[in-house]
């Protein structure tokens, strides 16, 4: 694979009860694009994964959301599952740095209960979004649009519905972390 991100630096949010797969897919191919990736949480040690309502594997965290700064970060990755961003949401912190990004106009790509935590940080007025079908209300009541496709892009945000859209989430994430700045929504 062409090295399209080398040089790149990319930022995993995570906590316990993330969709495994929406987090190791788009790490390996965001990481054989050439970019750097760590695994931020809100704990050190590590983090549970899930396949769906069974237990998966754990991963090792590499950084805290305490011991970041977003700016060291070209773009950020949000895996879905619904008890990680039902935490993250409650982390005054992990906002913080999620709305960071916005605010620096950097990309983020978020999949299925992802922009649960993008409505959390106030990301979201005048911006088109997808997600898990449940999430269009609270979408919908943060300012934002909610669109039923495999993928939607809206000036440097990248979300998709659940893992089937993987493919088309993993390749729109690259594209959006190469051009690496995302535009305002008109309001």
């Amino acid at each position: 694979m062409q090295q399209k991100l080398k040089g790149k630096k990319i930022a995993f949010l995570a906590t316990d009860g993330f969709e495994q797969v929406e987090l190791t897919r788009p790490w390996e191919d965001i990481q054989n694009a050439g970019a750097m990736v760590e695994l931020v949480s809100l704990k050190t040690g590590e983090i549970q994964g899930m396949n769906h309502a069974d237990t998966a594997d754990t991963f090792s965290v590499d950084k805290t959301v305490d011991e970041v700064i977003s700016a060291e970060y070209d773009g950020l990755v949000l895996p879905g599952g619904v008890q990680n961003p039902d935490a993250l949401r409650l982390n005054q912190r992990a906002m913080q740095f999620v709305k960071e990004f916005f605010e620096q106009e950097k990309p983020v790509a978020a999949i299925c209960h992802g922009p649960w935590t993008l409505a959390e940080a106030g990301v979201l007025k005048g911006r088109t979004v997808t997600s898990w079908p449940s999430l269009k209300t609270d979408i919908e009541n943060a300012g934002g649009r909610w669109v039923d496709e495999d993928v939607h892009v809206d000036k440097g945000l990248v979300t998709s519905r659940k893992p089937d859209d993987l493919d088309e989430f993993c390749a729109k994430a690259i594209e959006e972390f190469c051009e690496g700045k995302q535009e305002k929504p008109a309001v």
